[in-house]
C-alpha cells in the first residue's frame, strides 16, 4: 500500500507562510502530571502571543480525545498511538505557519522523542511543567486521582502508570511560580525563536 502513496509538494511553503505571518512556526510541547497546570500555562501563554498578533493554535488532552484520538485507550500503547497523532497534528500546523501549544501529560519519554523526530528539533520546545503528586492530588481539578486511589481509573499516571520525568527540557516550571511568571519564563526563551530573522 504505501508504494502507492505519493506525497504531493505544493507550491505555497512553510516559510512562505512563515514570511506572510511575519513570525516562525514551531511546537511548545507542555508535559507533566494531569493536574500540573500544564492546559492553564499553554493558554495564557498561547494570549501573551495572541497579543502580539502571532498566529497560534492550543492542543489539549481532553479536547484530542474527544475527537481525532477518541477511539484510543489510557493503555500504553494507546498512549503512544495518541502522542503519535498529536505529533502529526503538530506538523502540519507548523507547515500552516502556526505555533502550536501542545499541553498533554505524555508519560513517556520514547514518545516526546518521536514527537520531536515528526516535527524537527528546531521547531520542538519542550516545557516540563513539574508539578509534585501531592500538589496534583491535592488540585485534583478533574477528580480523577480521588478515583483512581478508589480503583475506579485504571493507568492513570503517577498511580498506577509511570512518568518519565524530562532529563533536559527547554524550559522547567513550577507549581510554586505563578502561572505568569511561568508565561514569562517560556517565553524568555522562545522569543528569540519567534523571530524570522534568528533562524531564517
Amino acid at each position: 500500500m504505501e508504494k502507492n502513496i505519493i506525497p504531493h509538494t505544493f507550491k505555497i511553503s512553510k516559510e512562505v507562510r512563515n514570511e506572510q505571518n511575519k513570525h516562525r512556526s514551531f511546537l511548545i510541547w507542555l508535559t507533566g502530571l494531569s493536574g500540573s497546570g500544564k492546559s492553564t500555562i499553554a493558554c495564557a501563554l498561547e494570549q501573551r502571543l495572541h497579543e502580539q498578533d502571532l498566529k497560534t493554535y492550543v492542543l489539549d488532552g481532553d479536547n484530542i480525545r474527544r475527537g481525532i484520538n477518541k477511539n484510543l485507550s489510557f493503555s500504553p500503547e494507546d498512549r503512544s498511538e495518541n502522542i503519535r497523532r498529536i505529533g502529526e497534528i503538530a506538523n502540519l500546523f507548523i507547515d500552516a505557519g502556526v505555533i502550536v501549544l501542545a499541553a498533554f501529560v505524555s508519560p513517556y519519554k520514547e514518545d516526546r522523542e518521536h514527537v520531536k523526530e515528526i516535527v524537527g528539533a528546531d521547531n520542538y520546545v519542550e516545557v516540563f511543567v513539574n508539578a509534585s503528586l501531592e500538589e496534583c492530588e491535592r488540585r485534583d481539578v478533574k477528580g480523577l486521582y480521588a478515583k483512581a486511589r478508589k480503583g475506579e481509573i485504571k493507568n492513570l499516571t503517577g498511580i498506577s502508570a509511570p512518568y518519565e520525568i524530562p532529563e533536559n527540557p527547554d524550559v522547567e516550571v513550577t507549581h510554586i511560580q505563578s502561572v505568569k511568571v511561568s508565561v514569562e519564563s517560556i517565553y524568555n526563551v522562545i522569543k528569540e525563536k519567534i523571530q524570522l530573522d534568528s533562524h531564517e
